[in-house]
């Protein structure tokens, strides 16, 4: 085969893809196409490979200056529309909304700072593909705060488009809140308060998080970093009644969140249920010698269900965990052995010989710090002394605990 060009008189010439070969010794010819629509770079690779000649392929032509991971950046912005969030964020200014959406996907592939969100999303310094897909150029932090304010001001929308989506009347509904610390001074809700994080030199925020049953996210609120968890439950209660406008829903809650106060002065009169557990001081009037729950009602795998003239119209589910009884004495065994081993250090500092500790505030005071730390002093019997430090582990109330 070979490319040929035939004179067309006036008209451009043609270019023929031929064959030829050779038939009672004659040479006979034949057309196989005719490519006078080609371009001629296209005829002239044709014509080089027909004869045999080296053709440099296309990955040979082209020099790789920059690549950009993207596998994770289209799994997570795919699955963003394929749920449909991207028709809940507000889609005007248009700018501005596709910064909220690069913000929620940047959020998941790699936590930031806005400053450094700004880098990844930036054309010259971009850390992934999400810029390039969404279309964005260069960004600035600037630009990405406004978008928060975007963002902001369409959570309540937001909200209730979901909870249209997850939640009806009669179903459950998760509520948890957790804390994070903070470094800086604008912040307007940050205060000090009980660390999760363990960091109580840092001022912090709270926020509760609202689910559905399955663990949707619905609603999420901030609150100030020193507000107790059963404080945040008002605020809850109004979302699912007023904004949600459910009739119906039964709260579940940790024991620390939904307390006898919130229950009496909050659930009952809103018209909701609930599910949580009782506190340890309750727990143990119930299993008093002649209270309703006993550890005969118990295998190792079955609940109980009993009541109580103290919770009236509630049902009281019970269960033990013989895993969990084996965890919590493992760990309260520790716990007094490490915290004999530190007040074996004081009652030896009271009866040295050489500057012994004297005084029975400092004797006190550093055995408070000893049994503070590990929250054990109600295991053990003390006895102090201006000159001395006696202690005992107190086996009634260790027996009575993990009872």
């Amino acid at each position: 085969m070979y490319v040929t060009r035939v004179p067309n008189r006036s008209s451009p010439p043609a270019v023929l893809l031929r064959e030829s070969w050779r038939e009672d010794g004659k040479v006979k010819t034949r057309t196989l196409a005719n490519l006078t629509h080609w371009p001629d770079r296209k005829v002239e690779a044709l014509r080089r490979v027909l004869r045999g000649e080296t053709v440099i392929a296309a990955a040979e032509r082209v020099e790789i200056e920059r690549s950009l991971p993207h596998g994770h950046v289209a799994a997570v912005l795919g699955t963003l529309r394929r749920i449909g969030l991207d028709r809940l964020v507000p889609r005007r200014p248009e700018r501005l909304a596709k910064l909220a959406l690069a913000l929620i996907v940047a959020r998941v592939i790699e936590p930031a700072a806005k400053l450094a969100t700004a880098r990844q999303l930036s054309e010259a310094t971009a850390a992934h593909s999400l810029g390039a897909l969404l279309g964005l150029g260069e960004v600035d932090e600037d630009e990405l705060y406004r978008a928060l304010d975007v963002l902001g001001a369409a959570q309540p929308a937001i909200e209730k488009a979901l909870a249209r989506r997850h939640l009806k009347d009669g179903m459950l509904v998760l509520y948890d809140v957790t804390s994070s610390y903070l470094e800086g001074r604008c912040c307007e809700l940050a205060r000090f308060g009980y660390s999760r994080d363990g960091r109580p030199d840092r001022p912090q925020i709270v926020f509760g998080l609202l689910c559905a049953a399955d663990g949707c996210p619905v609603a999420i609120e901030v609150f100030e970093g020193d507000t107790a968890d059963p404080q945040t439950l008002a605020t809850q209660i109004d979302k699912l009644k007023k904004r949600f406008a459910l009739k119906r829903v039964v709260l579940v809650g940790d024991r620390g969140m939904i307390t006898s106060a919130r229950i009496e002065a909050e659930l009952k009169p809103a018209g909701l249920d609930w599910i949580t557990a009782l506190r340890a001081p309750a727990i143990q009037a119930l299993a008093a010698d002649d209270g309703p729950l006993q550890l005969s009602l118990f295998d190792d795998r079955n609940m109980a269900e009993i009541s109580s003239p103290d919770f009236p119209g509630e049902r009281l589910v019970v269960c033990r965990n013989p895993a969990l009884a084996a965890e919590r004495a493992r760990k309260r065994e520790d716990l007094l052995a490490a915290s004999e081993k530190d007040l074996a250090k004081i009652q030896a500092a009271a009866t040295r010989t050489r500057n012994p500790l004297r005084g029975e505030a400092e004797i006190a005071l550093k055995v408070g710090v000893v049994l503070g730390r590990r929250k054990v002093a109600k295991h053990f019997r003390l006895t102090i002394t201006d000159t001395a430090c006696e202690f005992m582990r107190d086996e009634a109330a260790i027996a009575r605990e993990a009872e």
